[in-house]
């Protein structure tokens, strides 16, 4: 049985919504699949913040239609799932992980906003670091720089206090 005119309706806005705050979209074909492997997937996908849905091409180029994605309904043929990622590098990664485990699992293309891209562009990006990666490694560099001043300011008392030591042992000695 098929969905009603509301419920279709209700699964546009939805996707329509999630792609409102997306950066990016990948749409993989999932043929042959079974049950299991697609839990799986759904799981990685939300673990790794990924929308994933399988929707008819027809309600998918309505949900697309006025968004920076508008472009990516020409890809839409065939059984597809669609994974709507905030964080690019993190839908392209999980997705493409899942997609060297399984061989019946593969990425067909895919958009960021007002543009479209290959399936070899989403492999490109899921070799890139992830924001919190690149966040990461801007704040070591920040912070490298403040903790070797700390440290040298740090040098100053210590080795004054050494010298202090040094003059105590020599009286001790003296004394002795």
């Amino acid at each position: 049985m098929g969905m009603s005119l509301e419920q279709k309706q209700t699964v546009v806005s939805e996707v329509a919504a999630k792609l409102g705050s997306a950066q990016a979209v990948i749409v993989a074909e999932y043929r042959g699949l079974d049950v299991g492997r697609i839990t799986d997937l759904r799981a990685k996908a939300r673990n790794s913040g990924v929308y994933l849905r399988v929707l008819k091409n027809t309600l998918a180029r309505r949900a697309v239609t006025g968004t920076p994605f508008e472009k990516l309904a020409d890809q839409m043929v065939g059984p597809l799932m669609y994974g709507i990622a905030q964080d690019p590098v993190a839908g392209a990664k999980a997705l493409s992980e899942f997609a060297k485990d399984n061989e019946k699992f593969v990425i067909k293309g895919g958009a960021m906003a007002n543009s479209l891209m290959s399936a070899k562009d989403i492999k490109t990006l899921a070799t890139m670091p992830s924001r919190d990666e690149l966040l990461a490694k801007l704040l070591g560099t920040m912070q490298a720089p403040v903790a070797k001043f700390v440290r040298t300011l740090n040098e100053v008392p210590t080795g004054f206090v050494r010298v202090l030591a040094a003059v105590r042992d020599q009286k001790e000695k003296q004394a002795a």
